[in-house]
């Protein structure tokens, strides 16, 4: 644990002197790797689960205090005022005025507490299971900032994209317009290019504000809202998937951290039961107790005082007869408890295999769209270029070569978006079968272009 925590301070530390480095130039396009450094120092989820981890490690030194002795110092002190009167006695009635202070101090230093000893062991299991919801926070903050980044980058390439098309309709406006001048095209020729046109600018709006919230998404998990994020290359190749879904399945079973945190639970619930069951079991102490006592006086008719020191050491045994019943019922629901454990267990496997296979599935699937959506593209500017010669010719009219400007748009941002979609579902499924780690945000970087 102390490792990872060392770790994890050395990334903030990092993160400090990357900002430092960062912020004198702001032109600079930031990659992911860079945007991840940033969360590392920033995001209020992470800095939760760290101080969650640093709290639980004290539970360890709490359980080993249960087997280290007691000491207790008392002290008291009081004014006495008495007022006595004797009953069938010659002793005549009097009054009385004294004070008494005492001093103690009392130790004890367990010898024998089964529960003591189960409870240590608990304390272990527990910091086990914070250890990995640090672990699990981190993965999910790759995959918190891979989603992040990507969805400003697809925000940027629509208001590329429509700012690309509202040019091309415009052209195709004016060209509408000068030809219905000349008495070579309708009214509907203009009306249909000038609807287009309003309909992109519309768009436009949406596509911007879009784009605002992307930027504000990844300020939510940086602290800082990014000027420019490095894009991706336009030659990426996307690799096939090595190894089949059973295999995936396999490494999820074994490193997906819900079911080891859910097994671990398994574990403190067993140890419960048999903490829960140590109420039955006698407890054996050593106590010691080192007093004294001081009075000025007393409430008898002697009135005279004392001073008492007294010193005790031994052994105390306890054996428990009957509580009521509620010891029993203790280890009645400690099983039950178990029981739970074991069915959320099963339950986190579950979940994490319909997990796998999704993300399995959407990866194989977005590999398969970024060739598709190339071929798609390639094709969409060849039925452009053939639509406005057919046009030019006379027999293509307006709205077709506005119809296949649309379809080449639409397969360029498709195509962007495969690519986005390709790179974040890497991230998801090795987060999923609980293997991601910061070398595949620097394999991620590798397909950036940082200008």
């Amino acid at each position: 644990m102390f490792k990872r925590l060392t770790l994890i301070t050395t990334l903030v530390y990092a993160s400090t002197a990357f900002a430092a480095d960062v912020r004198p130039t702001l032109e600079k396009p930031l990659t992911l790797v860079d945007i991840y450094q940033q969360a590392l120092m920033h995001d209020a989820t992470l800095a939760s689960a760290l101080s969650a981890n640093q709290s639980a490690q004290e539970i360890v030194e709490q359980g080993k205090a249960l087997y280290r002795p007691t000491v207790n110092f008392n002290a008291d002190a009081n004014t006495v005022k008495t007022d006595i009167r004797y009953l069938k006695s010659n002793v005549p009635p009097g009054q009385s005025n004294f004070e008494t202070y005492k001093m103690a101090i009392d130790a004890r230093q367990p010898i024998y507490r089964k529960q003591n000893l189960v409870q240590i062991e608990q304390t272990k299991t527990q910091v086990g299971i914070a250890d990995k919801q640090l672990h699990l926070s981190q993965q999910a903050l790759i995959l918190r900032t891979t989603q992040a980044y990507f969805e400003v980058l697809i925000a940027q390439d629509k208001i590329d994209l429509i700012a690309a098309q509202k040019a091309a309709i415009l052209s195709q406006l004016e060209q509408a317009k000068a030809n219905f001048d000349v008495g070579n095209a309708t009214i509907t020729d203009v009306n249909e290019a000038q609807a287009r046109f309003d309909l992109t600018s519309a768009q436009e709006i949406a596509a911007v504000n879009e784009h605002q919230v992307a930027k504000y998404a990844v300020q939510a998990i940086t602290g800082e809202r990014p000027q420019k994020l490095a894009t991706v290359k336009a030659d990426i190749k996307p690799s096939g998937l090595a190894q089949n879904m059973d295999k995936w399945l396999e490494v999820a079973a074994q490193n997906n951290l819900n079911i080891q945190i859910q097994q671990d639970a398994v574990k403190f619930s067993e140890q419960e039961i048999e903490r829960e069951k140590t109420g039955h079991l006698p407890t054996l102490d050593a106590v010691a107790s080192l007093s004294e006592s001081y009075t000025t006086g007393s409430a008898s008719v002697f009135n005279t005082g004392n001073d008492l020191k007294t010193g005790a050491i031994g052994l105390q045994l306890q054996i428990p007869l009957y509580h009521g019943g509620a010891t029993s019922s203790k280890i009645r629901q400690a099983i039950i408890n178990k029981q739970k454990s074991l069915d959320d267990v099963v339950i986190a496997r579950r979940q994490t295999e319909l997990e796998t296979q999704r993300a399995y599935l959407n990866l194989g699937t977005s590999i398969a769209q970024v060739t598709a959506f190339e071929q798609a593209l390639i094709s969409s500017q060849s039925q452009v270029d053939s639509t406005k010669l057919g046009y030019e010719v006379g027999v293509r009219t307006s709205v077709d070569v506005l119809n296949a400007q649309q379809q080449y748009f639409s397969a360029k941002r498709d195509l962007l978006q495969a690519r986005y979609n390709y790179l974040v579902n890497i991230i998801r499924l090795k987060t999923v079968t609980g293997v991601v780690a910061e070398a595949d945000l620097q394999d991620i970087n590798q397909q950036l272009v940082a200008q």
